[in-house]
């Protein structure tokens, strides 16, 4: 039998962007295929009918629905589609425990489950669903496309590889046997730690305060999870962090490898200037080599933006809301 979990769901109006008058929100829920119950926010054009083209938005990795995805999906809801921002397993408001565990193939699954909802969903045309990933969640969503054959259109925005990024480190600083070794050793030591104390350990969220010589990406970063333009209590990269062994697994566990046997429609977009432009690039690459499908797959490139320009705009409209909604209602006819 499958059961959902009682989840405790804030009824008041807590995103990090204004509330639009065009569209209707509710809250919804749902259960992926390990029996964890998902909270989402269901986003309708108002006086819609019929069922509509549907698309389900989830990122960045340790946001929350009430920040990015939030408003790219109310911002499409507003173009037309019936949306669907989700929190991922083990975080926000969804259920599952331990809290802020990450997987590879759970979080694949939670995008999958997202299909099934909409699927079944009175107001959504089940022959027309796509789905949308921001950040770590963009690789997500190609992992996704490549196992869902339900999928007809996918968007990954400002994407990270979260396997090679655990793998390999930042601009692959760390690919090699011996660093990976010992990333592997520490976690291993961890888990013993975390089950004498009883509890996870938190890796921290986005530095704070923040140091003058930080990275640049670290102050971007800053600049979105620690100020009032994005800070969300529930989000984990506003606060506390992952667990230091959340994402354990994604250390040998390539998300995309037959990427390029997807038959679907997918689109890629990344800031120029992003610190994370290459993720983005390197998957195109990879998605076109030796695939008999390359005449609906495309990488856009935003002059000039860097990585979280594209999580809410970055005060330049950096989203390229007129694509998406071009991209979307062309494969999802």
């Amino acid at each position: 039998m499958i059961r959902k979990e009682e989840l405790n769901l804030t009824t008041e109006w807590d995103k990090t962007f204004p509330r639009s008058e065009k569209v209707d929100h509710s809250k919804v829920t749902f259960v992926n295929r390990y029996g964890i119950t998902l909270a989402a926010d269901l986003y309708i054009p108002k006086a819609a009918e019929g069922r509509l083209p549907a698309i389900a938005v989830s990122g960045p990795f340790g946001a929350v629905k009430e920040q990015c995805s939030g408003l790219y999906a109310q911002t499409l809801a507003e173009r037309g589609f019936l949306t669907l921002a989700f929190d991922p397993s083990f975080t926000g408001e969804s259920g599952g425990y331990p809290r802020y565990m990450a997987s590879p193939d759970i979080n694949t699954e939670d995008f999958m489950a997202t299909v099934d909802f909409l699927s079944l969903c009175e107001k959504a045309d089940p022959d027309r669903i796509g789905i949308l990933g921001i950040c770590g969640w963009g690789g997500m969503a190609v992992n996704a496309a490549a196992l869902d054959t339900r999928i007809k259109a996918t968007v990954a925005s400002t994407m990270y590889d979260m396997t090679r990024v655990n793998a390999k480190g930042y601009f692959d600083s760390a690919d090699s046997e011996d660093a990976r070794y010992q990333a592997k050793a520490a976690m291993c030591a961890q888990r013993l730690e975390d089950l004498k104390n009883g509890e996870y350990k938190l890796g921290g969220g986005v530095v704070d305060p923040l140091p003058e010589d930080a990275p640049f990406f670290v102050k971007d970063y800053y600049d979105y999870y620690k100020t009032e333009r994005g800070y969300h209590p529930r989000s984990l990269n506003s606060n506390g962090g992952w667990n230091v062994i959340g994402c354990e697994s994604f250390i040998n566990q390539p998300i995309l490898q037959y990427s390029n046997e997807i038959r679907s429609a997918v689109l890629l977009i990344h800031g120029e200037k992003a610190h994370s432009c290459y993720f983005s690039r390197d998957a195109y690459a990879d998605m076109i080599r030796d695939s008999k499908y390359t005449e609906n797959k495309e990488l856009m490139i935003i002059p000039g933006a860097v990585h979280t320009d594209l999580y809410d705009g970055g005060g330049r409209d950096a989203i390229p809301f007129d694509k998406l909604e071009a991209f979307f209602t062309q494969y999802l006819q």
